[in-house]
């Protein structure tokens, strides 16, 4: 960075390249060296989407999600599909770590601005998951306790006229992912249908959207992923936010994962869908999170 000009180059093989912790080093290091702090340096240097891969990659994983939430819920609107993504994909243990994190950064309960941003059985659903009611992974999985749920969520969908919402809430924010494997198959067992079918026909808007998000991810978080990144990158335009978002908080996760579930699906590699949809050094820094094609 010194002088007239930035290597990009070489900033991409040295970030994109460490993990996560590493990077931590180095900035701390860096600091040290020349009492100047690294990612300030980076944002001088850099701009535009290759500035947000390479700032994201600087902070630590779970800052840096608080960041995508806040960003989220900041100005007019709010963008529910990024709540979603991030909140209804994450295992009760994950979710403490970031409403720690939130509240420590921005002075601010994640719940209560979420509150502020959402309504209906949506920020119900979404208070829920934030205010850590999941059961955590180390709670055992019981088969006679999903019979039992699957046949609440029978009773308060395909059952009945209308639906009961909250019931839907209380299983789907209370039991482990593992758990919910389990009632998702005693449920098909139950009805003749899938829980996805169930939800199609129940819910709609947001709502919908958060439900079908834990289905997914409790089926394959990889697979979730994969739709998502294909979904931003599909039709005229790109989703860049979106796009950066998951290689970056994924590539120490399950992005190789992610990989080969995206060529399953769509049969091609995402190596090459981001290429056709992204150009110079922000090009170059996804793919170098991506590695090989």
């Amino acid at each position: 960075m010194k002088g007239f000009g930035t290597n990009e180059e070489e900033i991409i093989d040295v970030l994109a390249g460490r993990s996560n912790q590493q990077r931590q080093t180095i900035r701390g290091i860096y600091e040290a060296e020349f009492e100047r702090d690294l990612v300030e340096d980076l944002k001088d240097e850099l701009g535009g989407k290759f500035e947000d891969v390479i700032v994201g990659l600087m902070m630590p994983p779970v800052e840096y999600l608080c960041k995508q939430l806040h960003a989220a819920m900041a100005g007019i609107g709010t963008e529910e599909a990024t709540l979603v993504e991030i909140l209804c994909t994450k295992s009760n243990e994950e979710m403490a770590q970031i409403v720690a994190a939130y509240e420590e950064r921005y002075q601010r309960p994640l719940a209560e601005q979420m509150c502020s941003e959402t309504s209906g059985f949506f920020r119900r659903l979404l208070t829920l998951i934030v205010t850590g009611v999941r059961d955590g992974l180390s709670t055992p999985v019981d088969a006679g306790e999903a019979k039992e749920q699957a046949a609440q969520l029978y009773s308060a969908g395909e059952a009945k006229l209308g639906t009961d919402e909250e019931v839907f809430n209380r299983i789907m924010s209370h039991a482990s992912f593992p758990q919910l494997r389990l009632v998702f198959e005693e449920y098909k067992e139950l009805s003749g249908q899938t829980i996805e079918q169930a939800i199609k026909h129940e819910m709609s808007d947001e709502l919908h959207e958060a439900m079908m998000a834990i289905v997914e991810c409790v089926q394959s978080p990889a697979a979730f992923f994969a739709n998502r990144l294909y979904k931003a990158m599909n039709g005229a335009g790109t989703d860049d936010a979106t796009l950066i978002r998951i290689i970056v908080s994924r590539s120490e996760i399950d992005l190789e994962t992610i990989k080969q579930e995206f060529e399953r699906i769509y049969n091609r590699t995402l190596h090459s869908a981001v290429v056709a949809e992204t150009s110079g050094d922000y090009k170059r820094a996804l793919t170098a999170l991506l590695g090989t094609a």
